[in-house]
């Protein structure tokens, strides 16, 4: 049976692949997984991660219309706050998980939450399909094609490094030689009661 790493790893993959089958910022999000399971939120983070991949490329067109750019970016805010929502409810998933493990005397706190963990492989996967693409590219000097072989060569080995380190991690969590603790969103600018250039327009 696969760890939940490698599902993760799986999931991500099939999302990036998804979302290029179009390559469109616009299309609808085809999410296989049934919803309300942790494999349809893993499938929905990485699909937000992809489309912002490419949202953020487009915005830094220099000849963008400057009313599209504010447009881009408001619709970038929001995909970060989804993105961020989506990161709690997959850790309220591990919480569920290991609620009922006692801590070691001796047990450890993390400085990140499993699934800011997981957010970080799940946009590895979006850089290492770019870099492939990149590698791929017949119209580059071969100076920029071994650059980004080189690239990708770390990128591969970062993929294996973090699948092993939050294997790990989880392994810890559910042994209870690490402490299962979740700082919520602390966010200010989204919030009209804290950010000041809101609060005062009322």
């Amino acid at each position: 049976m696969a760890s939940f790493t490698e599902q993760a790893n799986l999931i991500f993959a099939q999302a990036v692949a998804d979302y290029h089958r179009t390559d469109n910022v616009n299309a609808t999000m085809p999410n296989p997984y049934e919803e309300g399971t942790i494999e349809y939120d893993l499938y929905r983070k990485n699909w937000i991660d992809t489309v912002q991949w490419h949202l953020e490329d487009i915005i830094r067109d220099p000849s963008i219309n400057p009313i599209e750019a504010l447009s881009l970016k408001r619709r970038i805010d929001h995909s970060n706050q989804e993105r961020t929502d989506l990161v709690e409810r997959i850790d309220s998933y591990f919480m569920e998980c290991y609620r009922d493990v006692q801590p070691q005397l001796d047990a450890r706190i993390n400085t990140e939450s499993p699934a800011w963990a997981i957010d970080r492989l799940s946009i590895l996967h979006v850089k290492l399909w770019h870099m492939r693409e990149q590698v791929e590219r017949k119209d580059v000097s071969a100076e920029q094609h071994a650059k980004c072989t080189a690239k990708l060569t770390v990128l591969e080995e970062q993929l294996n490094d973090m699948t092993i380190s939050i294997s790990q991690l989880l392994a810890d969590y559910q042994t209870g030689k690490r402490i299962m603790k979740v700082y919520r969103q602390m966010k200010m600018y989204n919030d009209p009661t804290l950010n000041p250039v809101l609060y005062s327009k009322k």
